[in-house]
């Protein structure tokens, strides 16, 4: 565990998630063996191929976060000396601030006391930290960098990556589901909609299953008595 409300966020928007930074790989895979770079000045990290520099993905990246093993500690970019006190991470800040967890309005998280800290530990925290800000923000993909000395820092990206559609997901969720684990598959679908824009239709008053649909398809899943998901259809095209 990591830092255990941040992760109850992290969980609502798990699949949503999921989904986006299977998008982000997609698009920089593309680009074969790769480098990244930040430009903290202009708010960009650009991934350039190594065999051919002019091959480029370039994202926006608003920094949200850092986290560090020397000080056993997160600090928040509004608080950071390199961020900014007055983008993205502040609506977490504000989040926190109306729905009163201290987590995201303390400006500096201690690790939790049994957490090893390792570079292992850091990296799944910096992965909840990313679907936290975007349960919060509903801004995607995020990105996890190694900056140093164990240290990792959290981006918020706007990426050239189209806009997650139904038809999209319809192709990816098999895969995508075959290796995620999901506290609580029920509300992360209803999640899912909710950040993608989807319409969402319950199946019934027992929430035994629901529809999603957009103008590129739409999908069926169905919930056991844990609320897992048991069985994911979907068809493409325009719906009516």
């Amino acid at each position: 565990m990591t830092f255990a409300a941040l992760q109850s966020l992290a969980d609502r928007a798990a699949l949503f998630t999921a989904l986006r930074q299977d998008a982000l790989v997609s698009a920089t895979d593309d680009l074969g063996d790769h480098r990244w770079d930040a430009d903290m000045n202009a708010g960009t990290i650009t991934f350039t191929a190594n065999a051919d520099p002019s091959r480029q993905v370039v994202t926006r990246a608003q920094l949200i976060a850092t986290i560090a093993p020397g000080p056993r500690s997160l600090l928040w970019a509004w608080a950071h000396p390199q961020g900014d006190a007055q983008g993205l991470a502040a609506q977490l800040r504000a989040h926190g601030l109306e729905q009163g967890i201290a987590e995201l309005f303390d400006p500096e998280l201690p690790f939790p006391a049994d957490a090893p800290g390792d570079e292992s530990w850091i990296a799944a925290a910096a992965h909840t930290v990313g679907g936290a800000a975007i349960e919060i923000t509903g801004r995607s993909p995020y990105y996890s960098a190694p900056i140093g000395g164990g240290t990792r820092a959290v981006f918020l990206l706007d990426a050239p990556i189209p806009d997650l559609t139904v038809a999209a997901a319809v192709i990816a969720l098999p895969r995508i589901l075959s290796g995620l684990a999901l506290a609580d598959a029920r509300t992360a679908v209803w999640d899912l909609a909710r950040l993608a824009g989807w319409s969402l239709t319950w199946a019934d008053e027992n929430y035994t299953g629901a529809s999603v649909v957009d103008a590129s398809g739409s999908a069926t899943f169905r919930f056991d008595e844990q609320a897992r998901i048991i069985g994911f259809e979907g068809s493409l095209g325009a719906q009516g």
